[in-house]
């Protein structure tokens, strides 16, 4: 399995000169992800997806020797894809906004996948609210409001086609995931924490 870290946003949100992923928590927030893909040992390699957007956060991470694949920069539902073209067998995607990403929730997660071609964690609207935080990606699921948390498995190789994918759910309400990075206000409340 790849581990494939997102990392082409604008981040516009947060209404920074720096880009996102390069602010501190520890460590600038993308190592912390890539540290937790390699400490888990689930991944035969972990790849790190720039585009023009983080100019910066490419050289930071190829200055670490990271490896880096560009994608056109055009949003990251259109990356990601563009990616998972070049890409063969379970795929393991998670956004580089995730400052409580450790090995043992990659580990659960991986655990949760089985015959499914993509399946998306989510975390409840209830439980990302009892966190201090919103999302605007939202999703009903089971009858319950869901946000997205930016990490899914896919298989790769069921996905060449371009054909609509059936989209599988898991719901796990758990802090490490369900802080994603957006804006201001969330770097305030992570640093906080």
């Amino acid at each position: 399995m790849i581990g494939l870290v997102m990392a082409g946003g604008k981040g516009t949100r947060m209404d920074t000169s720096n880009e996102k992923l390069l602010l501190e928590y520890k460590k600038p927030i993308i190592f912390q992800v890539i540290d937790a893909l390699k400490n888990s040992h689930c991944f035969s390699k972990v790849i790190v997806a720039t585009s023009p957007n983080s100019p910066d956060t490419k050289h930071a991470l190829e200055k670490d020797g990271i490896e880096t694949l560009p994608t056109p920069g055009n949003g990251y539902a259109n990356d990601l894809n563009f990616l998972l073209q070049k890409l063969d067998g379970f795929v393991f995607v998670a956004s580089g906004d995730l400052p409580l990403l450790d090995e043992e929730i990659i580990q659960d997660m991986i655990n949760f996948n089985s015959e499914y071609t993509w399946s998306s964690f989510l975390v409840s609207k209830k439980f990302l609210n009892s966190l201090g935080l919103e999302s605007n990606l939202l999703v009903k699921y089971n009858n319950i409001e869901c946000a997205y948390t930016g990490v899914s498995i896919i298989n790769a190789d069921k996905i060449k086609d371009l054909s609509l994918v059936s989209e599988n759910y898991i719901i796990l309400d758990d802090k490490r995931i369900a802080f994603n990075l957006n804006t201001k206000e969330d770097y305030e409340l992570l640093s906080s924490s």
